[in-house]
C-alpha cells in the first residue's frame, strides 16, 4: 500500500505550481518545485556562492504516522551549478504541520538563480522506526571492528 501524503496551498501560493511528483516510473524521490512569493516571482530568487536559502514551495503537508519525508538535492543542480543542501537529507516529521521549504546552499562561484516552478529538490518518503534507549550496566558486545571510527577501514 502506497502511503498518502495530504498537501495543502498557503494562501499566497501559485496553484498552478505542480505538486511533488515522480517524473518516472523508477523514480525514488518526487521532485519538489519553488513556488515563490508573489513578489518574488518576476525576478527569481538569487542565491550567491556559500549562501543558505530557505526556498518556499508554497505547501504545508501531513505526512503519514510512521513515515518520514526526506528532502534531497537534485544530482543535475549539484553537478552544473553547485546547488545542493547544507543537511541532507533534511527530515520532515510526520507530525510538522507548518510551510514545507527548502534550505538550499550554492557550493558554486557564480550566483544562482531559483525561478518560479523550478524543480528545487527531492522529496523521499521513507518508514520511521523509534527505537528505545537504555542504559546497561553490562558492558557492550564485542566485534571485529570494535571501536573503530573514521577511516577504520583503511581507506583514506
Amino acid at each position: 500500500m502506497r502511503p498518502i501524503v495530504r498537501v495543502v496551498h498557503e494562501d499566497w501560493a501559485d496553484t498552478a505550481i505542480a505538486l511533488p511528483r515522480y517524473e518516472t516510473a523508477g523514480s525514488a524521490g518526487a521532485d519538489i518545485r519553488a513556488n515563490l512569493r508573489p513578489e518574488d516571482r518576476a525576478q527569481g530568487f538569487t542565491i550567491y556562492p556559500m549562501q543558505r536559502v530557505i526556498v518556499p514551495t508554497g505547501l504545508r503537508v501531513e505526512i503519514p504516522e510512521g513515515f518520514e519525508m526526506q528532502i534531497r538535492p537534485r544530482s543535475g543542480l549539484a553537478l552544473k551549478h553547485g546547488i545542493s543542501l547544507p543537511n541532507t537529507p533534511g527530515t520532515i516529521d510526520s507530525d510538522y504541520r507548518g510551510p514545507l521549504g527548502v534550505l538550499l546552499i550554492n557550493f558554486g562561484r557564480e550566483p544562482y538563480v531559483i525561478q518560479h516552478g523550478d524543480r528545487i529538490a527531492q522529496a523521499v518518503i521513507a518508514p520511521v522506526v523509534q527505537a528505545l534507549y537504555e542504559i546497561t550496566d553490562d558492558s557492550l558486545t564485542e566485534t571485529s571492528r570494535g571501536a573503530g571510527g573514521f577511516g577504520s577501514t583503511g581507506k583514506q
